[in-house]
């Protein structure tokens, strides 16, 4: 089979920044690369056009077309064109792409088009209390009308996206999933005690929470170190350029002394970083599905991770990690610090969650979910 996925983002040297869209779409593409398929990387909002090949991968690099007020129409037209060229010439069978704004609206493709639920942007403005611009929640509805099926990474997120759309799409779940071989677990030893939170930072992800939390754990335990690893991007609610920024007032003085704020890292280079935590947290409000929850359970860290909506589709609470609400501020540290101390439970947890990664969230198991999916709309 020959797959195209339509997107903003990819983690590759010659695509610039990645967020969880890309990184999700390099796991089961190159997954499907290795199940035999044929896979195309068609990548909007770029600097240039251009193609190259990477992985067996096949890039389209796209640039959009500048025309002020129809911007928009023409890179949806440019797109149309070079994927119907690419049916035509037999090098795709069908395409997937994302919810996020909607980008498939108003392209009309000779082959099938699958869209993969990985949050809108209707979705995530509703899980952080923001206003979507009209124009945005226009052109992902519309896009949802023109799709020939309907992918969700996570039952909750299409559940949610047919209430805030007014819509009874039917969707069929497949979760996210991780090469397991790239997140093999590897004995690491570490003297020091190191809490990881790994992402964007940014206030839907729950980073304006952390400082309360590690202000707890760090009058108990002054030693420990929180990592913080990711870009910094702009506070919409506050209008400030840095939430970096934001936090750092908010941390106790000897707490901010043992924060470490490194920036984002290459997406090779960020195993590394997770092998060498002793706990891992991810206090977000918002998500469809993350990729980096998995990253870490496959690695064998234990993890305290918000309860929100998804959160229960991924991690089993008290048994592979913990769930909790990311304004228990209390509640929250106390559970970082079980595992600070409790060895024993973060060796079960540890175990667990990699188990669990092994079983649902393997991108062969997506991958091949995947192709199922995409069979029942392609002619024989």
């Amino acid at each position: 089979m020959k797959i195209a996925f339509l997107t903003p983002e990819y983690p590759h040297e010659r695509i610039g920044h990645s967020g969880g869209i890309g990184t999700s779409i390099r796991h089961l593409a190159l997954a499907l690369h290795n199940l035999g398929h044929e896979v195309v990387l068609l990548i909007y909002s770029q600097n240039e056009d251009t193609q190259f090949k990477d992985q067996g991968l096949q890039f389209y690099k796209i640039k959009n077309p500048k025309l002020k007020g129809l911007s928009w129409f023409l890179t949806r037209k440019k797109i149309q064109k070079l994927i119907n060229s690419l049916h035509k010439a037999g090098k795709l069978d069908v395409v997937e792409a994302p919810d996020w704004t909607g980008i498939s609206s108003f392209i009309n493709p000779n082959c099938p088009l699958v869209i993969r639920l990985h949050g809108s942007d209707t979705y995530f403005c509703h899980l952080d209390n923001r206003k979507v611009k009209a124009v945005n929640k226009y052109h992902e509805k519309k896009a949802f009308k023109n799709a020939n099926g309907i992918i969700s990474v996570s039952n909750y997120t299409a559940e949610l996206t047919n209430i805030l759309f007014g819509l009874k799409l039917k969707y069929t779940v497949i979760h996210n999933g991780i090469d397991l071989e790239l997140f093999s677990p590897e004995t690491f030893i570490s003297n020091e005690k190191t809490i990881l939170y790994f992402g964007t930072l940014i206030r839907k992800k729950g980073v304006l929470e952390l400082p309360y939390v590690f202000n707890i754990v760090n009058q108990i335990h002054p030693d420990v170190t929180l990592l913080l690893v990711g870009k910094d991007s702009p506070d919409i609610k506050t209008e400030s350029q840095s939430t970096w920024a934001l936090m750092q007032p908010l941390f106790s003085e000897t707490a901010l002394q043992k924060v470490n704020y490194i920036g984002a890292v290459p997406y090779a280079k960020m195993r590394e970083q997770i092998e060498a935590a002793s706990v891992c947290v991810f206090p977000t409000f918002a998500e469809a599905l993350p990729v980096s929850w998995l990253e870490a359970m496959a690695l064998e860290k234990p993890i305290v991770a918000s309860n929100v909506g998804w959160a229960k589709e991924v991690i089993d609470d008290g048994e592979n990690g913990f769930l909790v609400h990311p304004t228990a501020h209390h509640e929250y540290a106390d559970n970082i610090i079980k595992l600070l101390e409790d060895q024993r439970l973060s060796e079960t947890f540890s175990k667990a969650a990699r188990q669990k990664v092994v079983q649902r969230f393997s991108s062969e198991i997506v991958a091949q979910q995947s192709v199922d999916f995409y069979t029942q709309f392609i002619k024989p």
